[in-house]
């Protein structure tokens, strides 16, 4: 795939590619088969959307005195920070034609609420375009990427984030949600081992990858009708 859009300031304000999961989809590019992968971030970084401000969705100065990496990523969305409390939900998948994608997007994240329901914390629910949350507090979110006849979905959880941490590097988002109502990051998200699942990532990551394949995910694209290729 051709490598993550840069806008023109980004190699001015030192803005890198999120490059993650370019292993993924080449495989899946070259494969023509599905990649699935759950993982937690080595290290804290922060992630622009596609097109994101990062003068107007970041606080700039504070990125920049800690020395934090910021990239972007190939979906939309907004800017979120990604720390080793985090577990990561990628995929890869061979998707003809452009029909399917909303219906994709629906079925990937119906597939993810399903596993959380087994691990402990049912639920959970899509708020707004691309969040999962409990109730009105905001446990995970989502962005999608779409090239040709190949699907990306980049997923998050919040197992244990360090909210001071959203608060240092992120400023009040400029679009957000309704259920959101104004309200500030520490009051917003709700980490999920407040929910009930274990505080260490590494556990809810080794649970959710058992659940979380690549045949699991096919059978669940093929109900909704919108998979074409067997993992």
């Amino acid at each position: 795939m051709r490598p993550v859009e840069a806008r023109a300031e980004d190699a001015i304000l030192g803005i890198g590619p999120y490059d993650a999961d370019e292993d993924l989809l080449s495989a899946a590019s070259r494969t023509r088969t599905g990649h699935v992968r759950v993982s937690r971030p080595r290290r804290t970084m922060v992630v622009l959307g596609r097109s994101g401000d990062p003068r107007r969705e970041l606080l700039f100065e504070n990125c920049r005195e800690d020395g934090v990496p910021i990239l972007r990523r190939r979906g939309g969305g907004g800017a979120v920070v990604l720390d080793p409390g985090n577990v990561l939900v990628a995929v890869a998948w061979p998707l003809p034609g452009l029909a399917g994608i909303r219906s994709a997007f629906d079925a990937i994240t119906g597939w993810i609420i399903d596993a959380l329901a087994r691990i402990g914390v049912p639920g959970v629910e899509r708020r707004g375009t691309s969040d999962l949350a409990l109730g009105e507090r905001k446990i995970g979110g989502s962005c999608i990427y779409r090239r040709r006849d190949l699907l990306y979905f980049a997923g998050t959880l919040l197992v244990a984030p360090r909210v001071e941490l959203m608060e240092r590097y992120l400023a009040h988002p400029p679009r957000e949600p309704a259920y959101r109502a104004g309200r500030p990051h520490r009051a917003f998200v709700l980490a999920l081992a407040e929910a009930g699942l274990p505080a260490d990532p590494g556990q809810v990551r080794d649970r959710l990858a058992r659940l979380l394949t690549p045949g699991s995910l096919a059978e669940r694209l093929a109900r909704s009708g919108s998979e074409e290729a067997e993992p």
